[in-house]
């Protein structure tokens, strides 16, 4: 059979690569994906979207049992986590028929199976009835990345889980022993904590949700501790015994080993991406701890091959995906493509509280010699927060003390993954704080605490 000739070819339909497709096939170029599971990858399936429906049924719970703060009354409130986990696979289910209809709707040719670079601008694709072969001049890559496993602490399923089995519980965790506290390990602690789990979080590093600003991990912890949670920092995992029900979990803490039990582990310590048995060794493909090697425009070293989303490094983001997806298919179509920069990518974390954050901390700005000025604004000082029933969270701004620039804003709080486009926007406008002094925010809004902070950091705040 003759091979199938395209001028793009997608490998993997995550949040880059359905994506890349949808917007080359826009710009008159022919194009296929191919997927070997789930259109809409791990996003849409098994990560941010699921997760978020998850948290949000945890979130109404917990509003339920703080209904007398409200005026209201709730009796015998409960939950029923099948019920839970059945309405969150039912949003994912939804919305990978969705992106299955916007592929047809862009005459995108989907191919279902396992896909090989056999040579340059050569794929074949190993699919349910045989193998179809395809040709194209330009190939991206967007593979995604699945969970690290460290040896000692790898999933089965039962007493220790990853991602996938948390987004599918067996059980509700009575003891519950979370490793890793970045946005995945700490989405699921929220998540089981909130519905009642013994919950403790390790993390190696000296703070929790490490890559945020000092201020905020602290913040974050503060509140996860005053909400029953256990956390142990600068701790590491060493072993994980197992037995019928039961985890007896090795946790090295100041150079001493110290034996806690549990009922289940979820282990989040990372990802590893997905370039194994792509052909990419044999085509001279440069890969760096399992990542492949890209410039700013996501070219490789090979002519045509490009590389997107989580596959070629940090951050690991959909949201950054698709923005590559884009700028490589508008690359292709010959039009001019806007690098992504990854200071300005907003990295949110949906626990409760929320964090958001965009541009540098306040330490990684003065290690880069920035002379900053620095502003905060409490959501105790917001009428807003205070009529929501949500009074604990801050904004942070961080300014370049010579221009104006603003260089990072860092929140943590009710509904702040909403918020952090504001400033996300300003980076991307190059605006200085007096752009955003000058700006008008409505009220009563929880955004005019972005305003705030930029006035205090310039010491003209108004309300604290």
């Amino acid at each position: 059979m003759a091979a199938k000739s395209f001028d793009l070819i997608v490998i993997g339909a995550g949040p880059g690569g359905y994506v890349a497709a949808i917007r080359a096939a826009q710009l008159g170029l022919k194009a296929a994906v191919v997927e070997r599971e789930h259109l809409g990858g791990i996003c849409l399936n098994w990560g941010c979207i699921p997760t978020k429906a998850l948290l949000r049924s945890s979130e109404v719970f917990h509003l339920m049992e703080r209904a007398k703060d409200f005026g209201l009354k709730a009796e015998k409130i409960g939950y029923d986590l099948d019920a839970v986990v059945k309405r969150s696979r039912g949003v994912a289910g939804q919305l990978s028929g969705g992106i299955g209809h916007l592929l047809k709707k862009n005459k995108v040719t989907v191919v279902m199976g396992e896909a090989t670079i056999t040579a340059k601008g050569k794929v074949s694709v190993k699919t349910e009835k045989g193998t179809e072969e395809l040709t194209a001049k330009n190939i991206v890559l967007a593979t995604g990345a699945r969970a690290r496993e460290l040896p000692g602490l790898e999933a089965d399923g039962d007493l220790v889980w990853t991602y996938k089995h948390a987004l599918q519980p067996p059980r509700m965790p009575k003891k519950l022993l979370v490793i890793g506290s970045g946005a995945i390990g700490i989405e699921f602690a929220s998540f089981y904590n909130t519905l009642g789990a013994d919950t403790t979080v390790v993390e190696v590093m000296d703070r929790v949700l490490p890559v945020e600003d000092a201020e905020i991990s602290a913040f974050a912890k503060k509140a996860f501790t005053k909400q029953g949670m256990t956390i142990m920092e600068k701790a590491m995992v060493k072993q994980l015994d197992r037995a019928k029900g039961k985890v007896t979990a090795h946790i090295e803490v100041k150079g001493k080993v110290e034996k806690h039990e549990f009922d289940t582990v979820i282990s989040a310590v990372g990802i590893v991406g997905n370039v194994e048995n792509l052909g990419l060794e044999a085509l001279g493909v440069k890969i760096d701890r399992t990542h492949v090697v890209t410039d700013e425009f996501c070219r490789t070293v090979v002519d045509g091959l490009y590389a997107i989303g989580d596959i070629a490094g940090a951050p690991w983001l959909a949201h950054k995906a698709s923005h590559e997806g884009v700028m490589v298919a508008e690359l292709i179509a010959g039009k001019r493509a806007h690098p992504v920069k990854p200071e300005s990518i907003a990295g949110c974390t949906y626990c409760q509280p929320q964090v958001a954050s965009v541009g540098y901390t306040e330490a990684k700005a003065k290690e880069l010699g920035y002379d900053v000025k620095v502003g905060r604004f409490p959501f105790v000082g917001n009428g807003k927060a205070i009529a929501l029933g949500e009074p604990e969270g801050m904004i942070k701004t961080i300014f370049d003390a010579k221009t104006g620039e603003l260089l990072g804003a860092h929140m943590i709080g009710a509904e702040v993954t909403e918020l952090i486009q504001g400033y996300v926007v300003g980076r991307q406008l190059e605006t200085t704080e007096e752009d955003l002094m000058n700006t008008v925010f409505p009220h009563p809004t929880l955004s005019e605490m972005m305003h705030e902070s930029v006035l205090d950091a310039y010491g003209k705040v108004i309300h604290m």
